[in-house]
């Protein structure tokens, strides 16, 4: 069997060893003589794996205990009203710094909830870069200022966190969690579909300050109550209970791998591989400012429409899969999670320098 170097934005690839684990597990968890697929969420044996999965991800990210972590449903999307829901409640105003389309939305969805307020934008330049903010940019009577720490489609990221006083921070973390270190004291809710980074689809992870917690507008739907879950410890309903093992197996993975500084490091590696050739292409170019690029997410260009398609055409034939920009932007875009090996990047790299010198 032939694995291709997948570079999708998500659902994205996991770490093989991960996939020959839950693999094995397939039909028997362990003694349990049952697949996970197939436990009850109100056993003991899925209590224990989802016991594990909590403690790892508050080891690797440094949770404080003030802190709660939540395995909820919906995806990203959900949580742009969970949020205004559940904390634009005391003065009925948030700050907003639009980067891109998941921003935007935020702020959209937001706004049918109070007063949503956007403070910056970088749409004027395609969202290319990351708007620069000082403290006096933000409403101090603000309930919460959002941003999105990293933009999966435009490829920029926040490298210096927007000073907001004693305004919470809250981060859409969902194409970079578990990229690198994050001090999560900084912010009062992050949160991630698991679906880029962690898991397969299915699972989003809320990490929220618990004094945020327990003020919902009346009007807030059961299941959108940030109380609704912490008060069951996520399990009020059944939950995504495959994708939270997953997750799991994953957490595991990246301890092994010597936890987020070791995942830095090697990020940082495969994204100066890539970046350094297309600072130096004939054909190729980024499309980030330099000081606001992803180590996620590269989107580049030819200047070509047709030369673009016959690229990503090219690649696919090559086992290299998911080039296609999103939609919204075109070009390309390789999108390098963790779960990316460094020979992924290196063969694409070389790939990349063949095209170039065939179609230059």
């Amino acid at each position: 069997m032939a694995r291709v170097y997948n570079f999708s934005a998500g659902p994205s690839m996991l770490p093989e060893e991960v996939l020959k684990t839950a693999a094995a597990e397939m039909l028997e968890f362990g003694e349990s003589g049952q697949s996970v697929m197939e436990m009850s969420h109100r056993s003991k044996e899925y209590q224990a794996i989802f016991d594990e999965t909590e403690a790892n991800l508050r080891e690797i990210m440094n949770i404080p205990d003030n802190y709660e972590v939540l395995f909820l449903q919906g995806g990203a999307s959900t949580q742009f009203a969970m949020l205004p829901l559940n904390l634009m409640t005391k003065n009925g105003k948030a700050d907003f710094i639009i980067t891109g389309q998941w921003a935007n939305k935020a702020y959209k969805e937001a706004a049918r909830y109070g007063a949503a307020r956007e403070v910056a934008s970088s749409k004027d330049k395609t969202f290319s870069y990351i708007p620069k903010t000082t403290a006096a940019d933000f409403d101090p009577e603000a309930d919460y200022v959002h941003i999105c720490m990293n933009n999966t489609i435009y490829g920029t990221k926040y490298n210096t966190l927007p000073d907001t006083g004693d305004v919470p921070l809250v981060a859409d973390i969902s194409s970079c969690i578990l990229s690198e270190p994050i001090d999560v004291t900084k912010f009062g809710v992050l949160y991630a579909g698991a679906q880029k980074n962690v898991a397969p689809a299915g699972v989003t992870i809320v990490i929220i300050r618990k004094d945020l917690i327990g003020n919902a507008m009346d009007i807030t739907p059961t299941m959108l109550n940030y109380v609704t879950h912490a008060e069951n410890g996520s399990m009020f309903n059944t939950p995504p209970c495959y994708a939270i093992y997953i997750a799991g197996l994953t957490f595991k993975w990246i301890k092994k791998m010597g936890g987020l500084e070791a995942m830095k490091e090697l990020n940082e590696k495969k994204a100066k591989l890539l970046y350094d050739f297309l600072d130096n292409s004939k054909l190729f170019k980024g499309t980030v400012v330099a000081e606001d690029r992803s180590l996620m997410n590269v989107p580049f260009i030819t200047g070509n429409e047709e030369l673009d398609a016959k690229f990503v055409a090219e690649a696919k034939k090559a086992g290299f899969v998911n080039l296609k920009g999103h939609r919204s932007v075109g070009g390309m875009r390789a999108s390098i999670y963790n779960a990316m090996p460094i020979e992924g990047v290196e063969k694409l790299v070389e790939f990349m320098k063949k095209f170039e010198e065939e179609n230059a």
